[in-house]
């Protein structure tokens, strides 16, 4: 018999990229944003970050992942978001 309590996972979950950043603390403050507006996201290359903590060609870059259905809504709140300043 099946627990009904436990959330079930969806295998066919379709997963999009919303955006790249380069580092760590970015990456977390567009996730806790995200999930403070409804959105799961899923943040992948981390192991690189965790075992090499510097960024060379795109080596520490993290990817900000959402659902395909959550993509829009997703890409208009980040578009909310105020943009580091470039030097």
């Amino acid at each position: 018999m099946e627990d009904e309590t436990k959330p079930k996972a969806d295998k066919d979950l379709k997963l999009r990229e919303l955006t790249r950043v380069m580092g760590p603390v970015e990456a977390e403050v567009i996730r806790n944003f995200l999930e403070s507006q409804g959105i799961s996201c899923i943040l992948r290359g981390q192991m690189v970050q965790s075992i090499y903590p510097f960024s060379v060609d795109g080596m520490g870059e993290l990817r900000v992942m959402v659902t395909e259905d959550d993509y829009p809504l997703a890409q208009e709140l980040l578009a909310q978001l105020p943009q580091p300043e470039e030097e």
